[in-house]
């Protein structure tokens, strides 16, 4: 077995990923150990300890950790649950896949016969864990410091992409802030809709308890829906909390 991943971490396709990646590993052992998938450990390395699932484990608290702490720091004025939204999505297995296509990570993978076979290198499951086992390896390998660069330059474009979605839905924010509040749901109603088929306006509000807390105006009826929810989250953010309910009359 040693002999087998000492031929592995001369491989000098690893360089190319390690450039692709961002970062040279000082201890190339532990990068050829991310990316040894469990059924290449048990078929060929009879020890299914010298899988990535390890450092997955670690790697996967290191992501959290880094991404959480960027977005509270590039985006002081987000919510707490937009926050936790933007979160989920960048770590969800889905992108990292798709990170992890675009490092082509999934060329280097040792992966067992039946996963060969079966398309597991373009499996978002198998993917996404090997990017996090890689995020682990480059923690031990360096520190908090160094991961969180490398982390933050591959998922920063993605973030603000992401930021820039949830600032605009004015509907689920307008939806939790109301039923945070009130334990209520805020109900849209169309008032009128002018113009021709091709040009067509729409004109919504929005209701809370019986009572219009906003209106919006545009080319669809969610565009409308969303200008309402913004004007009624405007008017409750004026008012300390204890006032919303005299604000909303």
């Amino acid at each position: 077995m040693d002999e087998l991943l000492h031929k592995i971490q001369l491989c000098p396709m690893l360089e190319n990923f390690e450039q692709a990646l961002g970062y040279r590993f000082a201890t190339r052992a532990l990068l050829v150990r991310a990316l040894i998938h469990k059924s290449f450990a048990n078929e060929k390395l009879k020890d299914p300890a010298a899988s990535n699932e390890r450092l997955e484990f670690l790697g996967d608290a290191v992501l959290d950790l880094v991404v959480a702490r960027h977005l509270y720091s590039m985006f002081p004025a987000l919510p707490e649950g937009e926050l936790s939204r933007v979160r989920s999505e960048l770590v969800s297995a889905a992108a990292l896949a798709t990170l992890a296509r675009t490092l082509n990570l999934g060329g280097y993978l040792r992966l067992g016969r039946g996963e060969e076979h079966s398309g597991g290198r373009d499996k978002d499951n198998i993917l996404a864990d090997a990017l996090e086992a890689v995020f682990g390896a480059m923690f031990l390998d360096s520190d908090l410091k160094q991961a969180t660069k490398i982390i933050v330059a591959l998922l920063d474009d993605k973030a603000s992409e992401r930021v820039q979605q949830e600032s605009h839905d004015y509907k689920t924010r307008l939806q939790e802030e109301v039923q945070a509040r009130f334990g209520e749901t805020p109900e849209y109603v169309l008032c009128d809709q002018s113009g021709p088929d091709h040009a067509r306006s729409y004109q919504v509000q929005v209701c809370y308890a019986g009572r219009t807390i906003g209106y919006g105006s545009g080319k669809s009826k969610k565009a409308a829906q969303q200008k309402a929810a913004q004007m009624a989250l405007n008017q409750i953010d004026l008012e300390p909390e204890h006032d919303i309910e005299s604000t909303l009359k």
